[in-house]
């Protein structure tokens, strides 16, 4: 038997997989829809309201620790993918592991990188301003003449 972590990340992927589809959607509306056209069966009584309830409260606290489950393996991925992309490319390499970084560390580094491009930094605060002073359909246009001329 697979140790109770590695089971439960089999069941969390599965699970999540299964819920993300669409016919499950339809299915809980339906179930939504059914619940509400045994209202007036049940005289709208606190029982009949009390089961949507307990039943939406229990799926959706399970449902919170799947979804992080699955969130945390997913960035756990895609951070060792842009590890490996740095590792082989030409970036500085102490970029890598910084995610375990306090907040404080990773806000310094952030403005440690954006003092070094403050050409960057000008550029865009004059596209915000330019943007600002346009019609609501002109930001569209700037961007699309933008990418053709460049």
């Amino acid at each position: 038997m697979p140790p109770l972590s590695e089971l439960f990340a089999r069941i969390a992927s599965a699970v999540s997989r299964w819920t993300g589809r669409p016919p499950v959607f339809l299915a809980c509306c339906a179930v939504v829809v059914v619940w509400a056209v045994t209202g007036p069966m049940f005289h709208f009584s606190d029982t009949w309201q009390l089961v949507i309830n307990t039943g939406t409260t229990i799926v959706t606290f399970l449902m919170v620790f799947l979804i992080q489950n699955t969130q945390n393996r997913d960035n756990a991925a895609l951070q060792a993918k842009l590890d490996e992309l740095i590792r082989v490319s030409r970036a500085k390499n102490e970029y890598i592991g910084i995610e375990h970084l306090s907040d404080k560390e990773l806000e310094h580094i952030l403005a440690a990188l954006e003092e070094n491009r403050p050409h960057i930094l000008a550029r865009a605060r004059a596209r915000t301003r330019s943007q600002k002073a346009q019609s609501p359909g002109e930001p569209v246009r700037a961007a699309k003449a933008a990418r053709s001329s460049a």
